[in-house]
């Protein structure tokens, strides 16, 4: 089963409040699935909770665009903020094909070296 150590006993309280709640006599069969519930229900609401907080802090925060770093780096953080011109420069080069590309490219990559500097 997949519990952590600090679930099973707050599990085991609620199975418990769950059973006097209905004031019956339960099996102990029946009181380890209440518990399993009750434990999957902790988790459930954890992730909830853990996702909700991941969202609120993902939202805060405004995606900025790194000026230092690997190129790499810098050309995933511009595709993620600039998506539609990504799909753009990414429909040119497959209809002017490969050979024209690379063609471009030979001339384009010193200008943008240069710059760098």
């Amino acid at each position: 089963m997949n519990t952590s150590p600090m679930a099973i006993p707050a599990a085991k309280a609620a199975a418990a409040n769950v059973v006097n709640a209905l004031d019956v006599s339960v099996s102990d069969d029946q009181r380890a699935v209440l518990e399993r519930i009750a434990a999957q229900r902790e988790r459930i609401a954890a992730r909830r909770n853990a996702r909700a907080q991941a969202l609120a802090l993902r939202s805060s925060h405004s995606p900025v665009m790194p000026t230092t770093g690997p190129l790499a780096e810098r050309a995933v953080a511009f595709a993620r903020l600039h998506p539609m011109a990504v799909a753009v420069a990414a429909g040119a080069a497959l209809m002017l094909g490969p050979r024209r590309v690379i063609r471009w490219a030979s001339l384009a990559l010193p200008v943008i070296a240069k710059f760098r500097r």
